[in-house]
């Protein structure tokens, strides 16, 4: 029986003071894992470390993206990629330790047990046991209001609609066609949720602790949320003309 492989893929931008040991920690979880960094040509040399480090770790690889950029379009393409590549199971997840690999056995085997079977399973901080942590008052109401206006808005019954740590089945992925996902930046999120939801594919979470990053500085800015909250109201306008 050939051994199933779970392919951790990382979208990056000036990651190089996390990267490598984000990859150890997720290798270090077991034989059958792999890590895709999908880099959009970081100047901080995120990619040339994890290519370096590659030559002597075949589980580990890198995508350098010169064209295209964006946080949609690095994780479209690393759900592809590991698809290509044969992956039986995807995870995709932040490179700051926001998203912590010791969760990443616990969402797998979600994914795996027996009985109502699902396709995608959340790291949520809104479920019981899942916390924000190093959050303050205003930011944590910010929250509360994001995930009750894309719940509403596109008819998902999940409580962390904002969750960028997912484990999927490949099949999932193909069920949506993720090849052709078209949000450009962390809209990817709520795009792909959405389309699982509307397939019928059963979504699950499992409590994480999300924890504000340590090292390097966040890329994600007021416009780039604000055009995520508009791509919301651009998935529900295309779900209700038939263009989904």
């Amino acid at each position: 029986m050939t051994a199933r492989k779970i392919v951790c893929t990382v979208p990056t931008y000036n990651e190089a003071e996390n990267i490598l040991e984000l990859s150890r920690e997720l290798l270090a979880l077991g034989p059958e894992y792999e890590v895709l960094v999908a880099d959009d040509d970081s100047p901080d040399g995120t990619s040339r470390l994890v290519e370096e480090a590659g030559r002597d770790e075949p589980r580990l690889h890198v995508m350098c993206r010169k064209t295209d950029r964006g946080r949609g379009a690095a994780g479209r393409d690393a759900f592809v990629w590991a698809l290509e590549r044969g992956a039986d199971v995807v995870v995709e997840m932040d490179a700051d330790f926001s998203h912590h690999p010791r969760y990443v056995p616990t969402m797998v085997e979600r994914l795996d047990r027996p009985g109502a079977e699902v396709g995608l399973v959340l790291g949520s901080r809104g479920v019981e046991g899942g916390s924000d942590a190093d959050r303050g008052v205003l930011r944590r109401i910010v929250t509360v209001l994001a995930n009750l206006y894309i719940r509403v808005l596109l008819g998902v019954g999940v409580k962390d609609c904002n969750s960028g740590f997912r484990c999927w089945r490949a099949d999932t992925l193909r069920a949506i066609h993720v090849e052709k996902t078209f949000s450009q930046g962390p809209a990817i999120v709520q795009e792909l949720l959405f389309k699982t939801a509307r397939a019928g594919i059963g979504i699950a979470e499992v409590p994480i602790e999300f924890v504000d990053r340590v090292r390097g500085e966040s890329t994600l800015t007021l416009g780039i949320l604000i055009r995520g909250y508009t791509t919301v109201l651009k998935l529900r306008w295309m779900a209700v003309t038939g263009k989904l």
